[in-house]
C-alpha cells in the first residue's frame, strides 16, 4: 500500500474565502419521529468551530439520526437546525459533507469515482486527483475497480470523495467501523489532518478508545435524549450521568 502523505496543497477551506461562516450548528428542540416513535427527542445543541466533536451513546440512542438531521439529510417533525445563525440553505449545502459506515461507491475506477466528485465540484484535474489520492494513501490505485478495494480502501476513497468538496465541516458516521485496526488508524490520522486544518469534524462512534484519541468534546445521546455535552477530559474522567458512567465502563445501559 502507498505511503499515507497527510499533505494536501492547493486547497483551502471554505472558511477562508466564504464571508459567512457555517459555524456554529445549532438544534433547537430537535425532534424526529417514525412508526409512531419519537426517535429524537427535544435536543438542544450548539456545536461551535474547532474542537472534534464525539457523538457516542448506546445502541438505538439516535446517534446517526442526529448526524443526518444537523446535515439536512433528512427533515426533523419539529424544531430547526440553524448554520451560522440560518436556516441551511442550497449553497451551504455544498460547503458541507458526510462519509457513511458503509461506504458507496460508482461501479467505475478509483479515479473515475474521484473525478465525478471533482467535476461537480469544478475543481477536476489530473493534478488535484493525485493530490487527494496520495492524501488517503490510495497513490496508484488509479485504475483499480473501486468495488474490488478492500474495506479500509474503499473507505479510504469514500472520504477522498468527501474532502473533494472541500467541506467546512465533515461529518463521518462510525467511518472505521469493522475495519482493521491498521485501516483504523489510517483513517485517524486523516481525521485529525483534516481538524488541524481547520474543518470542523463532527463523528459517531461507538468505539471508546477512538473517542479516547479523537475526541475533544463529546455529545453523548440515551434514548434519543442529550444527556451529556462536555469536553471530553471530563467526560471521559467524570461522567455526569448514570447512563454515561455505564457507558464508559463497560457496563449495560438502561
Amino acid at each position: 500500500m502507498p505511503t499515507l502523505d497527510l499533505a494536501l496543497p492547493g486547497c483551502e477551506t471554505a472558511s477562508s474565502t466564504e464571508p459567512h461562516s457555517l459555524l456554529p450548528v445549532e438544534a433547537r428542540g430537535l425532534v424526529f419521529e417514525a412508526g409512531g416513535k419519537r426517535l429524537v427527542d427535544g435536543i438542544d445543541l450548539v456545536v461551535e468551530a474547532g474542537p472534534v466533536t464525539v457523538v457516542m451513546g448506546p445502541n438505538g440512542a439516535g446517534k446517526s439520526l442526529l448526524l443526518r438531521l444537523l446535515h439536512g439529510l433528512i427533515v426533523p417533525s419539529a424544531g430547526s437546525v440553524f448554520w451560522g445563525g440560518e436556516p441551511l440553505s442550497e449553497p451551504m449545502r455544498k460547503r458541507q459533507a458526510m462519509v457513511f459506515q458503509r461506504p458507496v461507491l460508482l461501479r467505475r475506477s478509483v479515479a473515475a469515482n474521484l473525478e465525478f466528485v471533482l467535476k461537480l465540484r469544478g475543481t477536476a484535474s489530473d493534478r488535484r486527483r493525485r493530490e487527494l489520492l496520495r492524501y488517503v494513501g490510495l497513490e496508484g490505485l488509479e485504475d483499480r475497480p473501486a468495488r474490488l478495494l478492500s474495506g479500509g480502501e474503499q473507505q479510504r476513497l469514500v472520504l477522498a470523495r468527501a474532502l473533494a468538496l472541500e467541506p467546512e465541516v465533515l461529518f463521518l458516521d462510525e467511518p472505521t467501523a469493522s475495519l482493521d485496526p491498521h485501516s483504523t488508524a489510517t483513517i485517524e490520522a486523516i481525521v485529525k489532518a483534516e481538524q488541524q486544518r481547520g474543518t470542523k469534524i463532527i463523528l459517531v462512534t461507538h468505539d471508546l478508545g477512538q473517542a479516547r484519541r479523537l475526541a475533544d468534546e463529546v455529545v453523548f445521546l440515551h434514548n434519543g435524549r442529550l444527556v451529556e455535552h462536555n469536553p471530553a477530559t471530563h467526560f471521559f474522567a467524570e461522567p455526569v450521568s448514570r447512563q454515561a458512567r455505564d457507558y464508559v465502563a463497560g457496563r449495560l445501559v438502561f
